[in-house]
């Protein structure tokens, strides 16, 4: 994969020269607190994977379930690492700042991965739309992209992107979509409260906002029809598959000629798509595995 060489960008005016030096020191320098202690350490033997995508952490909000990623970072290696879309949420950062030592320890993990040799991609969605203005450059390691083809061990192709571009409401409706989000907050909010009081009896996680929104008719409807447009784009591409992310909604399933992959998110489901040696895909439910665990090796994924 090629990127931009920055340093042949056409410098246009002061401005510009000053926004080219801050990328250049982004992308040839490692932050000095990479090295620094994480907050967080996970025990037991690494995972080996192929290929792992994860999407929709939001960083940068207190509905992020930062420390189980790290945990999950730390228990895997692979030898392509997909970030699709939301890692950081922008929306809510331009609200007010929310930045624990705990989301460092995931932008430190995943940096750690860029320097060990893995291919890390972040492909930006629509909370963190500011990336995009970066698309074709790398910092620290990492690809900046608007989309990929990823091609599978057993030479499968799959279209690899957020998928905001398929929600009218992003599109068309931005001031609903801020609503919606606003909503959401609050429906994880609640969904925390319950869960502790869950946990503190012994109870498994159960999460209020996912099912309200498969119970809720509009909300299943309006998953229905976007995992088949994005379906649709992907036969367009000439693929045999799509990643995607955005609806926090993890999923395999078969659309027509299509594989469908939905990665899930890093705020009420904790789940990750991965793919192993031999090209098979399957999601894992990091949640489910480490809700009150005794064990780091109980398995919690669901093969396709």
């Amino acid at each position: 994969m090629t990127t931009t060489d920055i340093s042949r960008l056409p410098e246009r005016s002061h401005n510009d020269s000053s926004r080219q030096s801050m990328m250049k020191s982004l992308a040839r320098k490692v932050p000095d607190w990479i090295n620094d202690p994480q907050s967080y350490q996970a025990d037991g033997p690494r995972r080996s994977y192929r290929t792992v995508f994860i999407s929709d952490v939001h960083l940068g909000t207190p509905g992020c379930s930062a420390t189980q990623l790290v945990d999950f970072l730390h228990a895997i290696e692979c030898e392509t690492l997909y970030l699709v879309g939301d890692i950081v949420d922008g929306w809510q950062i331009r609200k007010g700042w929310y930045w624990p030592s705990s989301h460092n320890d995931v932008i430190r993990s995943i940096l750690k991965f860029a320097r060990r040799g893995t291919r890390v991609v972040y492909i930006p969605g629509n909370h963190d739309e500011a990336f995009r203005d970066y698309v074709g450059l790398e910092f620290g390691g990492v690809e900046m992209l608007e989309e990929d083809i990823h091609e599978t061990a057993d030479g499968r192709r799959l279209l690899v992107l957020h998928g905001d571009k398929f929600d009218g409401v992003v599109l068309y409706a931005k001031w609903l979509a801020f609503l919606g989000d606003y909503a959401y907050t609050a429906l994880l909010k609640a969904n925390s409260v319950w869960n502790f009081a869950r946990r503190k009896l012994g109870l498994p996680y159960w999460s209020l906002s996912a099912y309200a929104k498969h119970r809720v008719k509009n909300a299943v409807n309006f998953i229905g029809r976007f995992e088949e447009t994005v379906a649709h784009a992907a036969a367009e591409h000439g693929v045999d598959g799509v990643v995607c992310g955005h609806i926090h909604t993890a999923e395999i399933r078969r659309i027509g000629d299509i594989m469908y992959y939905n990665d899930g998110d890093w705020v009420e489901s904790c789940t990750a798509l991965v793919e192993d040696h031999a090209g098979v895909m399957s999601l894992i439910d990091w949640r489910a595995e480490t809700w009150g665990k005794s064990s780091a090796d109980r398995q919690g994924v669901v093969a396709a």
